[in-house]
């Protein structure tokens, strides 16, 4: 028969999964949804980006990899439901998204004169309840403002994905995940600011789609004076990733002191 001692122990031992403890990683009830890069989703608690949550990307410059680090996300927007983009810096570039798989008839873009106004558009969406993913690039946000937008996002159960400036990296925020991206050869760096666990010492580094601008013809950056002529982006090394929110300056040249927007 069992001493009072070890029935105690066993009974300690069958709620263990119940206690949450600093030194290892949270795992949530609600798995997260797979980000598509495995080395990533090994690091993140719940396998993936948290669902019914705020997320936030910090990006020291537009075109960083950002985009290349969610369009496992975009690609995979079931029938019926869709993705949000809302106040993106540049005009999506329908053939290299299209390229990359993301199925543009799912994909909504919202264009915001503040960020007010944008921030005012995310939570419609996540109220919609229609709605795969949401992003939304921010740049101004008090305290009040981004917990009203954690709230929304737990109510829907939607993904949101803030893209911020690197520059509010001190600022506390709400959001349950915190990455800081930073450009690497062949990629991007992923460092974890913030999760439900113990900090993670050392960045994550991922391989992307159109890590340089010479493997995608298709595609140029800002500066880029055609399709077919690769250059760097003019606030990032040869090795940023291409994003595909750049437009390419079309290849028949415009009047005397006509630039082809790019943003």
């Amino acid at each position: 028969m069992a001493t009072p001692a070890a029935r105690s122990a066993t009974a300690l031992s069958a709620l263990d999964h119940l206690v949450w403890r600093g030194d290892r990683l949270a795992v949530e009830a609600a798995p997260g949804r797979p980000t598509g890069h495995p080395a990533l989703d090994a690091v993140l608690p719940g396998g993936g980006w948290p669902t019914g949550a705020l997320t936030e990307l910090l990006i020291p410059h537009f075109g960083v990899g950002e985009l290349g680090l969610l369009l496992p996300q975009l690609r995979n927007i079931p029938a019926g439901r869709w993705g949000v983009c809302i106040a993106p810096p540049g005009l999506p570039y329908a053939p290299a998204l299209a390229a990359a798989g993301v199925p543009l008839g799912r994909l909504l873009l919202v264009q915001a004169e503040s960020p007010a106004h944008a921030r005012w558009a995310c939570r419609q969406a996540l109220a919609s309840r229609s709605c795969e993913i949401v992003l939304l690039w921010l740049a101004e946000a008090d305290m009040a403002a981004l917990r009203r937008l954690q709230l929304a996002a737990e109510d829907s159960a939607t993904p949101l994905i803030l893209l911020r400036p690197a520059s509010v990296t001190g600022q506390a925020s709400p959001a349950v995940l915190r990455l800081e991206l930073s450009a690497d050869r062949g990629g991007v760096q992923v460092r974890v600011l913030k999760r439900r666990g113990p900090m993670l010492a050392a960045p994550v580094r991922l391989m992307l789609p159109w890590s340089a601008a010479r493997s995608r013809p298709d595609l140029a950056t800002a500066t880029g004076s055609s399709a077919d002529t690769p250059t760097s982006h003019p606030h990032s090394d040869p090795d940023a990733s291409v994003h595909a929110l750049v437009r390419p300056r079309p290849a028949r040249s415009g009047p005397a002191g006509f630039h082809a927007g790019a943003q």
